[in-house]
């Protein structure tokens, strides 16, 4: 390979696309994200052309690509499940040890429990949306807000739940709230804490005493998300703005193992 070589992760999620390069000493080079849209394979495309604008070969490089849409990412010369690459992703980020690993996502969530850098158990929610970046985007439209907006007006409300799981159920319990004029905060709060109490209640099952736990995911970058879980869960709960990355930086990491 010549001295412009780089490692790539490309993880087409659902929602949105993450994409992580590396340069030869495994330092983070590059890094950007982008809508996924409807078609992945187009996507795949958008990525490659958006890599040769800065400076990427891919004829130089080896590339490693996760996420649902993986299998339509033409130049890439692995792909790999997301719970690897969100194990490898998520002890870059956090450290080697015992880690359970929450993944929130558009479409799914993910636990992973890590042992020593090695996957020992995880589990997915991938059947229903409650508990995923969706129902929140769900939630969000019907109060006309933008997630962020409705995560920081959780963190003013409180005395409102919304007790079904079903996004389709609690898209009409927010909605018959909104026309009994209940306060948008206190709706919002209902909203992040029905979203919080799902993801801990899977979470629960596979943290492991004196294990880290890390969020990743769309959703770690909404800091009452984060407060809130770390409040259900009663344990501290390892955060940062790179942390919906993993599942790209774990296929970049196994990029440079090829």
């Amino acid at each position: 390979m010549g001295s412009q070589s780089y490692y790539i992760g490309v993880d087409i999620g659902s929602t949105c696309t993450k994409t992580i390069v590396l340069d030869t000493e495994g330092q983070l080079h590059k890094y950007y994200t982008q809508p996924t849209g409807w078609s992945s394979a187009d996507t795949a495309d958008s990525v490659k052309e958006r890599l040769s604008q800065e400076g990427v070969s891919l004829e130089d490089s080896l590339c490693v690509a996760t996420g649902y849409g993986r299998v339509s990412v033409p130049f890439a010369n692995k792909t790999v499940t997301e719970i690897t690459c969100h194990a490898r992703g998520a002890s870059w980020l956090y450290g080697s040890g015992d880690i359970t690993v929450i993944d929130v996502g558009g479409q799914d969530t993910k636990i992973i429990a890590i042992q020593k850098s090695r996957v020992v158990d995880f589990m997915m929610n991938d059947k229903c949306s409650a508990g995923t970046g969706r129902f929140l985007d769900v939630m969000a439209n019907s109060l006309g807000v933008r997630q962020a907006e409705l995560c920081e007006l959780a963190a003013q409300g409180g005395g409102v739940s919304i007790s079904s799981m079903c996004t389709v159920f609690a898209e009409s319990e927010v909605i018959g709230l909104i026309g009994r004029g209940e306060a948008r905060e206190n709706i919002a709060y209902a909203v992040i804490d029905s979203i919080v109490k799902k993801v801990a209640s899977q979470a629960r099952r596979l943290i492991n005493p004196g294990a880290k736990v890390c969020l990743t995911g769309g959703l770690c970058n909404f800091a009452y998300i984060h407060t809130a879980l770390e409040r259900e869960l009663q344990t501290p709960v390892l955060s940062e703005k790179r942390g919906q990355y993993a599942g790209a930086i774990g296929a970049a990491l196994l990029a440079k193992e090829l």
